[in-house]
């Protein structure tokens, strides 16, 4: 479960510097963060949803 905490603050890093550079102009780092954001976030939510289910509904 430690792996899902680690991709989600990861994820989250990644968002706040595409906030940071849509602040600044650097529109297209923008979306290049914006991309990784969405990554760690979709797998760390990915797993943790298999991880919910094989557990057997605890």
């Amino acid at each position: 479960m430690r792996h899902v905490y680690i991709r989600g603050l990861l994820g989250l890093i990644w968002g706040v510097a595409a906030v940071l550079c849509g602040i600044s102009g650097r529109f297209e780092m923008t979306v290049l963060y914006l991309v990784l954001c969405g990554v760690f976030l979709g797998s760390a939510f990915s797993v943790w949803k298999k991880e919910k289910g094989s557990r057997g509904g605890k």
